[in-house]
């Protein structure tokens, strides 16, 4: 065999540069193998940067795909490289979920652009980066290899697996060895100044890519969302109509639907070319294909790795991830003539009746009317966001604007929530709970983030990738902020499609990121419903709040000032140093469960100002918010302990930590259930809808505003004979143990 042409990161990252070598050694062998590889060798790459590069701060979900798209990831490599990135990604998905064969093009494409990757690699971190300098690609260097077992596409399958099992396991022990960690830390450092040095002298160095990778890009995603060569696809069309001397034109690729109309048409550019300069070039393209077919192309503009899309009839140029499916480019052109005014039809009133709920739908329409594609709708906990934004969905689908929704929340409990909502409401758009069932079919589709991120980036139909970037035409964000899109980034990136978000935190305290990313000025959300506004309309509870801060949340404790039986428990508690500590800061708390007094404390102080029902020897609703599922727990023992008499029934923890943790829900919502108190640890800070609340109890440091007003919306419903005939839910206690009401 030749020289590997990987050899440069073989000497100095072994495991990523034999891994890289298997690319090499099948491309012309066995593709499917080598576009594998391609994806496990920038697996390997981009774990040792996010452990070895200080810059980077890991993502909240660690998905490949959402390595990749991550803020940090993306300030570190250009755009040029990030695609290569998504592709080597997306090759490797291919060649472990499609069953027909990987071409032997296809395996050499990804070697080509694995070798730019891993010479970016070794410029940035290599401590011989000098030799990388002037290395080239040659594809007639692969070695082929005669009488050569192919695997199968099953036998890919299994061998991820397999090899994400031992990467799990090696994970696992190396953040256990201490010795490892110490030595991480130390090469840290030494390749900060590595990597500082290296960007000084090649920061400016370009890709050596040797051949046009432009039409392979392009040719890859069409094949890979379902387009046929030749059938639905052709290359250089001869148009009449341009204005040059000749007077003809040749579109790079013209997307053909079933009656033999161009529904779509490709102008590429070179990679290295920003794809906007031929918008005017495809603009009379479209023009020509218009007036010979009479129906207007819409336009893509790629220079393979960067895509714009142009309705031109409808709306201005935008980046996208991608090209759209057949089917769906066709509902685009065939929307043209479909679609109806939005402000023509009635709301329905049987789903949204309150005046400021039609305001808030007339106010987002009135917006996409005005070809604004994003809004923000801000309103109060328990005045139906969730109701307004299915009668939304029902204007928009009888208008003919969508087809198909995702709606997108942070917890699969407001995801099945949401769902019966949308089942109860618009049945006949049978919604699809893509936590439970994720292969189903509708026309509403609900999920958690990590789940529909997770499909995104491994589920394939028939060999096909099963979401294109026009699968839904509007995508709803269940409290939307920033955190939701630093951490899920991918997602809003890659479908293309109107998009909403909804959130109860008011219009001042939302972060001036947030506004900017549904375009909108700040403290200009599309339309406002605030809590005061609900409460003068009688449509909330108000709340009355009382503070009693505890001293050690302020302060922190001292031996010296404790009680001889907590001094005794001081001591027995297993710390984290080897003697006992004769203080704890403030900042410290946390990491340790509060004392038996203070808790019990907090519990006589609940149980005797507490609201009850109308049964005065029951508490009313509560919930608790705890720390954590030692401090919930802890919370529990406390309360049996000193009701005994209530048999564990009153109190219990609600949380993820309990397998059945639905049933404890139901229970709680059921007035007639004897469990009144529920401690939770973020389970029920959000989404929960029991109006029967009137005790809210804050038993830890909040310090997100958007996370405080959803804590607080748990307890603002109203509760109609909530005390007996017509005596009703007036107000709601705000028990705050920990200044959170001051802060």
């Amino acid at each position: 065999m030749n020289k590997s042409q990987f050899l440069f990161v073989i000497n100095e990252f072994p495991d990523i540069g034999n891994t890289a070598a298997k690319v090499e050694e099948g491309a012309l062998s066995d593709p499917r193998t080598a576009c594998f590889y391609a994806r496990r060798t920038i697996e390997l790459l981009i774990e040792w940067i996010y452990e070895h590069d200080n810059t980077l701060r890991r993502p909240y979900a660690s998905s490949l795909s959402n390595l990749i798209h991550a803020f940090d990831f993306r300030e570190l490599v250009n755009d040029q490289l990030l695609w290569k990135f998504k592709l080597l990604k997306d090759l490797g998905n291919k060649a472990a979920h499609r069953k027909e064969p990987i071409s032997k093009g296809t395996a050499v494409l990804a070697a080509s652009e694995l070798f730019q990757v891993l010479r970016w690699f070794a410029l940035t971190y290599g401590q011989k980066s000098q030799d990388v300098i002037g290395l080239k690609f040659d594809k007639n260097l692969l070695p082929r290899v005669r009488d050569f077992e192919e695997k199968t596409q099953e036998q890919i399958k299994n061998l991820s697996l397999q090899l994400g099992q031992k990467d799990q396991e090696l994970k696992d022990s190396l953040s256990k060895n201490t010795a490892y960690q110490k030595s991480l830390e130390i090469l840290k450092k030494e390749l900060a100044k590595i990597k500082q040095v290296n960007q000084e002298k090649y920061g400016s160095e370009k890709d050596l890519t040797e051949f046009e990778t432009r039409k392979q890009y392009i040719d890859i995603y069409l094949e890979e969302i379902g387009w046929q060569k030749y059938k639905d696809w052709t290359e250089e069309i001869e148009v009449k109509g341009m204005p040059n001397k000749t007077g003809l034109g040749y579109v790079d690729y013209v997307l053909w639907g079933d009656d033999g109309k161009p529904i779509g048409l490709i102008e590429a550019k070179k990679t290295t070319i920003d794809p906007k300069v031929g918008q005017q070039q495809a603009k009379l393209y479209a023009d020509c294909l218009e007036e010979k077919y009479n129906q207007r192309p819409i336009i893509f503009l790629s220079n393979g790795f960067k895509h714009f899309i142009w309705d031109d009839l409808n709306y201005p140029r935008r980046e996208v991830q991608g090209f759209y499916k057949k089917d769906e480019l066709d509902l685009l052109i065939r929307r043209r003539d479909i679609k109806k005014n939005l402000n023509n039809l009635k709301i329905n009133q049987e789903i949204t009746d309150r005046p400021y709920q039609q305001r808030a739908i007339r106010s987002i329409t009135e917006s996409l009317e005005k070809q604004r594609r994003k809004a923000l709708l801000v309103m109060a906990t328990g005045t139906g966001k969730t109701r307004t934004i299915i009668s939304l969905c029902d204007l928009l689908i009888r208008c003919n604007w969508i087809k198909r929704v995702l709606f997108l929340a942070d917890r699969k409990n407001l995801v099945s929530q949401a769902e019966k909502a949308f089942k109860k409401h618009l049945p006949d758009c049978s919604p699809v709970n893509l936590v439970k069932n994720k292969s189903g079919e509708g026309r509403i589709f609900l999920s958690t983030y990590p789940t529909i991120s997770n499909l995104i980036d491994n589920q394939f139909e028939s060999g096909k990738r099963r979401f294109g970037i026009g699968h839904f035409d509007l995508v709803i964000i269940d409290e939307a902020h920033r955190s939701v899109y630093k951490k899920y980034y991918s997602i809003f990136e890659y479908f293309d499609s109107l998009l909403i978000g909804l959130t109860a935190t008011p219009k001042d305290e939302i972060d001036r990121n947030t506004y900017g990313l549904f375009d909108l000025d700040i403290g200009m959300p599309t339309d406002e419903y605030s809590y005061p506004e609900a409460i003068k309309d009688n449509f909330l509870t108000p709340f009355k709040g009382l503070s009693i801060p505890l001293k050690f949340v302020r302060e922190g404790i001292k031996y010296d000032e404790l009680s001889e039986d907590e001094k005794e428990e001081w001591e027995e508690i297993e710390w984290e140093t080897e003697e006992v500590p004769e203080q704890i800061y403030s900042g410290q708390i946390n990491k340790i469960l509060f004392n038996s007094d203070t808790v019990d404390k907090v519990l006589k102080h609940l149980w005797e100002y507490g609201q009850r029902g109308e049964d005065p020897d029951r508490i009313g609703k509560t919930i608790i918010f705890a720390k954590n599922q030692k401090h919930a727990e802890f919370i529990e023992e406390r309360f049996d302990k000193n009701f005994p008499h209530l048999k564990g029934h009153t109190l219990r923890v609600i949380s993820h930590a309990e397998k059945y943790s639905e049933t404890l829900i139901e229970e709680f919502s059921d007035v007639n259930n004897p469990l009144d108190i529920g401690v939770s640890i973020d389970m029920l800070d959000t989404g929960l809808d029991i109006p029967e609340i009137v005790n809210l109890v804050f038993f830890k440091l909040v310090r997100s505003r958007t996370k405080f007003w959803q804590m607080i919306g748990r307890g603002t419903r109203l509760c109609p004979n909530l005390f007996g005939p017509g005596e009703e839910k007036k107000f709601f206690w705000i028990f705050d143990y920990c200044q959170n009401l001051e802060f």
